[in-house]
């Protein structure tokens, strides 16, 4: 059981870090435009101030509070440390990253930047330790209004790009590519790491099954 969790919260931290890496990096080539709910806290970030990472926190803060009113339950743990590493560490990897205006190099820290947000997600979700704060969200949605996850999704976003666009945030045809292709490489991506995950939690059991035939068979022998 130790060894267990220890892989899935290895899986779930690392997967976060790959993923804040990844939106840095979308950041970084945001001539293209950003992802929805980037639109929004880059947006937020020019016309008030702090950070990029600061207001992944904050909107993080309120859908989960709200979330929390809503079902009348304390949100897991989990989710509590998505919505904090995922701001802190959106604002280290922007920090270290280094920016470009040349238009090719924009180019490609989108390209690179959305396969490796995608690969973390699928990596962070494979334990289901928890929700962030945005899927939670997106449950509800459909809990109380009906409909498919797509659909609150869709509307989720939408509204992020809206009022984003409205702050001042990036909004462009990378916009539009983010979400039609995240969900195209996220579901192989998240089969792969649950079968490796599931991989490195049995293989310590297969081998004390092999370990106890063999003692077993010298028993046997002598």
């Amino acid at each position: 059981m130790r060894r267990e969790l220890k892989w899935k919260w290895l899986f779930f931290f690392g997967g976060i870090a790959i993923m804040s890496l990844g939106i840095s990096m979308i950041i970084k080539g945001k001539v293209l435009g950003v992802s929805p709910w980037d639109v929004l806290h880059i947006g937020l970030f020019k016309q008030i101030g702090f950070s990029i990472g600061s207001w992944s926190i904050i909107t993080g803060l309120v859908i989960v509070t709200g979330a929390s009113i809503y079902l009348k339950q304390w949100p897991k743990v989990a989710t509590w440390l998505n919505m904090i590493l995922c701001g802190v560490f959106i604002d280290g990897f922007s920090w270290l990253l280094p920016n470009t205006d040349i238009f090719i190099f924009e180019v490609l820290y989108f390209i690179f930047g959305l396969v490796v947000m995608c690969l973390g997600c699928a990596m962070y979700i494979s334990p289901n330790l928890g929700a962030g704060p945005r899927d939670t969200l997106m449950i509800l949605i459909v809990e109380k209004f009906g409909g498919s996850i797509r659909r609150a999704r869709f509307i989720m976003e939408l509204s992020a790009v809206v009022l984003g666009w409205l702050l001042g945030g990036p909004v462009g045809i990378g916009t539009i590519i983010i979400v039609l292709s995240t969900g195209s490489i996220i579901q192989p991506a998240l089969s792969f790491f649950r079968k490796l995950l599931e991989k490195q939690i049995s293989e310590p059991e297969a081998e004390k099954l092999v370990s106890k035939h063999q003692s077993k068979t010298l028993a046997k022998e002598s």
